[in-house]
């Protein structure tokens, strides 16, 4: 039988959160070590549990959850997910606006899907969360990323984001909060990509997962909220602020001119039905959680969990010689840069592959979030904070090592070739 080749559209589909290192990490797990994880925004195995009434509300629903739902989702869900994007000041959503899912993710690429021809191009952050890059390459466009600049607090370089769009833009991503960077976007950063998007006639793919993990009182402006002329696709989901990943619960909602876009709009329910509906357990939880107590203030408050870890873990890694960060202001993550002159890498997959290695800490490195240097990595600060020190204190021992080689290589002066002697 002749050799059988994966799709060409995989070419540029990249998700090293659960990739090579990921793999020899599950290696090492099956020969006995054990692993801190820094690698993925999973929340449950670190003891972050999901509000208990959204557990009892499920069970509680679970003998009618049997069979299909509407392909759009149950009527309370999506009803709660309206009443959730009145409070957000987004104008003019119905029922009928709104998409549930298995998780944000499964929107996305719905939402590409239906938008995308042959060729056509998106514009993505760099760094992004590689699903948005992922997604506009198997829906057949082609994924162009426009710079957020680090010593800008990772906001967008909104003139950056102005020379790259074509003929072939159909539309501009927008992560705020941000992963992998934990950077919220200012109002003004906000009105600014809408201008762009308003002048090119592009639509807005807003994702706002972590709108609610937000720290020292920072407050976060939903897209949506700010135009009514620009069409906005806001996706969010129970996974973080609800802790309740496993649950693929998610949400689209479509704002903005709709009669310009019905034709999209039909798109977007032919995909819908074509899926049939998303996990109806997961639907059941929707409406307790966006009206019931919210917990992750607890968590986002001085003295809270996650507000401790976040603290910790900046202190520590911006004391490692070399290592600066921009401290995030949201989400579960920071974008730590290693000073290239103390820490020169050619290929920072490998170089997290070594730090896995020998330590035992699993991190991803900044080129899996399509950034384009080596000098980047992100890590996810939700183990317990004496699992954080360790994790920090074994790479911090590491990069001690690593500046004392290359410091070590680059102190040894070659020696000149020896003449060889005159022949007689």
């Amino acid at each position: 039988m002749k050799t059988i080749h994966k799709s060409a559209k995989l070419a540029n589909v990249l998700y090293d959160v659960r990739g090579p290192i990921v793999d020899a990490a599950k290696q090492m797990e099956d020969e006995g070590q054990k692993i801190i994880k820094l690698n993925i925004g999973n929340m449950a195995p670190f003891g972050f549990d999901p509000p208990e009434e959204i557990q009892q509300d499920m069970i509680r629903n679970l003998p009618d959850s049997a069979g299909y739902s509407d392909s759009k989702g149950i009527f309370a869900a999506r009803k709660a997910v309206m009443h959730y994007s009145q409070q957000q000041g987004i104008a003019g959503v119905t029922l009928d606006d709104i998409y549930l899912g298995n998780g944000a993710s499964e929107l996305i690429g719905m939402a590409t899907n239906a938008l995308l021809n042959d060729g056509d191009e998106l514009l993505v952050p760099s760094p992004d969360y590689p699903l948005w890059t992922a997604a506009t390459s198997l829906s057949g466009g082609k994924p162009v990323h426009y710079v957020c600049r680090e010593d800008d607090g990772w906001m967008p370089d909104l003139a950056d984001m102005r020379a790259k769009i074509t003929p072939r833009t159909r539309g501009i991503v927008v992560i705020n909060p941000n992963n992998p960077t934990g950077a919220l976007y200012s109002d003004e950063t906000l009105l600014g990509i809408i201008q762009i998007a308003r002048e090119h006639d592009l639509v807005l793919l807003v994702d706002e997962v972590y709108d609610k993990v937000l720290y020292e009182g920072v407050k976060h402006t939903a897209m949506g909220s700010l135009s009514t002329d620009v069409l906005t696709l806001t996706f969010n989901s129970l996974s973080k602020a609800y802790r309740s990943c496993g649950y693929r619960a998610g949400w689209m909602i479509v704002s903005g001119p709709k009669a310009a876009a019905r034709d999209y709009i039909e798109g977007l329910n032919m995909l819908a039905n074509l899926k049939l509906g998303s996990n109806v357990p997961g639907q059941w939880a929707i409406q307790t959680a966006l009206g019931g107590y919210q917990s992750i203030n607890d968590l986002i408050k001085e003295g809270g969990r996650l507000r401790r870890q976040r603290d910790l873990a900046y202190e520590l890694i911006t004391a490692i010689p070399g290592v600066s960060c921009v401290k995030p202001q949201a989400a579960l993550y920071m974008f730590p840069r290693l000073d290239p002159k103390l820490y020169p890498i050619d290929d920072d997959r490998q170089f997290f592959m070594e730090v896995l290695r020998a330590t035992r800490v699993m991190l991803v490195q900044g080129s899996g979030f399509n950034y384009p240097d080596h000098q980047h990595f992100r890590i996810v600060f939700l183990p317990h904070e004496d699992d954080l020190r360790e994790a920090i204190h074994r790479l911090a021992k590491f990069l001690e090592q690593y500046r004392q080689r290359h410091a070590k290589a680059s102190s040894v002066v070659p020696m000149a070739p020896k003449k060889e002697a005159a022949r007689a």
